[in-house]
């Protein structure tokens, strides 16, 4: 472990300061200010609108940066707050530690040495959540985050909800954050991982008061929600986006001819192009991809190839997908209305006829299609395979 002179000097090195949030934490917010002013010598103090003595303990402390307002505005405004100052300031990261005793001081070595070993990463801190005394909902908010997370961004971390972090501050110059809750520590956790920031972790102690004595400004059910809403929209988000442009970035520098080799299943990758055909041409516009994409990590298939071939859909393909439908739910539909011509007046009701035809025809056009692009893709892998050999 590193002493305190040798943790200050990697903070100068680093230009690491430390971040502290404050909201009503006055029988703690003084001891945790001055025992991190043993670390590091810039400490940046937000007081978010403290409406008990929190406010005259921080006057008396010497040798920090205070933020102040009057009115409270939550703990990710604080920190976005404190994340401008600070790149004014010139530092280039902020450890975040909380005001209420939770957070020891003394783990801040830790998060210092990983810098200095592995370079620019978002640290989180590990809390030991096994020990006696912690709170059921703290073990489940933390076991529900680390499964979005995992969601979201296609990583495990075993403690995503811990605010006790080490962020790069750069990447926060060119970001917009919507969030200003408890809620900000997921979404800039996530969004940084987007960005390409290494999510790594240090192992932390933590501290749970008597239940009678900790101050906790969580409100369970009004910010569950707003954390439950953003997670919705994070998810929709990845599945849409930050997903698929991973694998498509996976495709382009790997090539299909790799990505193929590196799954040992032949009858596994046909079916993953079978099924992403499948899904392109259901009539399910607008949420093909989606579909199978959640559906893709439900089979466990090659999410990749899925994606790729899902994309059959593309506009155009589109005019062919809906002319060959046509031609196949003609064969199902006793009354078949031909098909659709494309005018300037198209409406609703100028559509309906030819609906149960055409959600006939794709649904079967989408079946043969799969059953053609599986079979031609094993064929493919099986006639390699025995080439090499």
């Amino acid at each position: 472990m590193l002493t305190e002179l040798q943790t200050i000097a990697l903070c100068e090195k680093h230009k690491v300061c430390i971040v502290i949030p404050t909201y009503n934490n006055s029988g703690t917010v003084t001891d945790i200010v001055e025992r991190c002013k043993a670390y590091c010598s810039d400490l940046i103090v937000v007081n978010d609108g403290s409406t008990d003595s929190t406010t005259e303990r921080i006057n008396e402390i010497r040798g920090i940066t205070l933020i102040s307002y009057q009115q409270n505005q939550g703990k990710g405004f604080a920190l976005k707050m404190a994340f401008a100052n600070a790149l004014e300031l010139g530092f280039k990261y902020a450890i975040t530690i909380d005001s209420d005793g939770q957070h020891n001081p003394a783990d801040i070595p830790s998060f210092l040495e990983k810098l200095d070993a592995d370079g620019q990463a978002l640290i989180i801190g590990v809390r030991n959540m096994d020990q006696p005394g912690i709170p059921a909902k703290s073990n489940f908010g933390r076991k529900f985050s680390n499964f979005w997370f995992w969601v979201e961004t296609g990583t495990r971390h075993e403690d995503t909800q811990s605010g006790f972090r080490l962020y790069p501050l750069m990447p926060f110059n060119s970001m917009t954050f919507y969030t200003r809750k408890f809620e900000f520590e997921i979404e800039s956790l996530i969004r940084l991982a987007w960005k390409g920031i290494p999510v790594t972790s240090v192992p932390v102690s933590v501290v749970y008061l008597p239940e009678e004595t900790r101050v906790s400004h969580f409100r369970p059910f009004r910010d569950f929600t707003r954390i439950s809403i953003l997670n919705t929209v994070l998810v929709f988000l990845a599945l849409t986006w930050f997903r698929p442009m991973l694998y498509l970035k996976e495709v382009k520098k790997n090539g299909i001819s790799q990505l193929l080799s590196s799954y040992n299943s032949a009858n596994k990758l046909a079916l993953s192009v079978a099924f992403g055909v499948f899904m392109g041409i259901i009539p399910i516009w607008g949420f093909q991809l989606v579909t199978a994409i959640v559906l893709a990590f439900v089979f466990k298939l090659n999410k990749p190839l899925v994606i790729i071939f899902a994309n059959i859909s593309i506009p155009p393909f589109i005019p062919v997908i809906i002319y060959l439908s046509m031609i196949c739910g003609s064969l199902w539909v006793k009354q078949a209305v031909g098909l659709f011509h494309f005018s300037g007046d198209i409406s609703i009701e100028s559509v309906k006829p030819y609906l149960v035809q055409y959600i006939a025809g794709s649904i079967t056009l989408a079946i043969i299609a799969a059953l053609a692009f599986g079979t031609a893709t094993y064929a493919y892998l099986y006639i390699n395979k025995n080439k090499k050999g």
